[in-house]
């Protein structure tokens, strides 16, 4: 009928409210609408459900390390298209564009600087960089920065975020699950600490080896950790999952995680932590004596 699509008089439509680009973000947790400054000053964490955002690794840097100590190595470090893979576009291409979105030639970075006056072995897993998937050159950093710890008695920091493997490099990457585990096994040999950070999201390959070995696992809240997605499993086993399933406080509360901690008090924690541990250098086979 004609008099339901008359505009009453007298009555104006509102107008839209145009917003700045970038000016509000949407929680992927609880979907609350919150205000780009302020998520910024509490460090991208949600202020109504506690969601953390994921962050550049070189914001986890600025985080933990002390200011002016920090030393990045192996920067140069970068893919190569072994299996001469492609898809939608050839290997070499994607890692271009990777590395111009980054600025970094593999998806973690490596080096050394301290915590609260500790020193310390650290390597940050870059998400924006493929996923922070693992492949052959996140692996050989990985051992490196495990080779460090080993020949100073510096204990190792990893901090993961990764989708997992990376399917571009086929069993190459696979094979990154050994290769990295037998870098942190010789740090247990030596008694040099090894602590792991987990971050939103640590899946697949990081979370099947070098994410869930650390003698001190910390992980920050609703972080979703686990190896296949909870869908595929759901899918799988054809049963509802319990509620919560494969974040952070789930994990903590079934004995595989010790700590979950917020960002805000990440490096206290992370301090506290090493200082539990004993001083101590290598010696000259390489094993930490007290």
């Amino acid at each position: 009928m004609d008099w339901f699509r008359k505009k009453k008089r007298g009555l104006k439509e509102p107008k839209k409210k145009n917003l700045p680009d970038g000016l509000w973000v949407r929680c992927e947790f609880c979907e609350e609408i919150l205000y780009r400054k302020e998520l910024e000053r509490n460090l991208w964490t949600c202020g109504s459900c506690g969601f953390h955002f994921r962050i550049r690794s070189s914001d986890y840097v600025r985080i933990l390390i002390d200011e002016g100590t920090w030393k990045e190595t192996d920067t140069g470090l970068a893919p190569i298209d072994t299996l001469k893979f492609k898809d939608q576009k050839k290997y070499p291409d994607r890692i271009r564009q990777y590395q111009e979105k980054t600025g970094m030639k593999e998806a973690i970075r490596i080096g050394t600087g301290d915590v609260e006056g500790i020193g310390i072995s650290l390597g940050v897993l870059e998400f924006a960089f493929a996923g922070g998937s693992l492949g052959a050159v996140m692996g050989e950093k990985i051992v490196r920065v495990a080779d460090v710890s080993l020949r100073t008695g510096r204990p190792l920091v990893l901090l993961s975020c990764s989708g997992g493997a990376r399917m571009q490099e086929g069993i190459i990457s696979l094979m990154q699950l050994a290769k990295t585990s037998v870098a942190i096994a010789k740090l247990g040999e030596a008694r040099i600490p090894y602590i792991s950070l987990i971050t939103h999201p640590t899946t697949g390959g990081a979370s099947a080896s070098f994410s869930m070995q650390g003698d001190v696992i910390i992980a920050e809240p609703k972080a979703l950790i686990g190896f296949a997605g909870p869908r595929v499993i759901q899918q799988t086993i054809g049963q509802e999952l319990p509620e919560g399933f494969q974040r952070s406080e789930f994990l903590l509360d079934h004995g595989q995680l010790d700590i979950v901690v917020p960002r805000k008090e990440l490096k206290n924690t992370l301090a506290r932590v090493l200082r539990h541990f004993p001083p101590g250098v290598p010696d000259e086979r390489g094993v930490r004596s007290e």
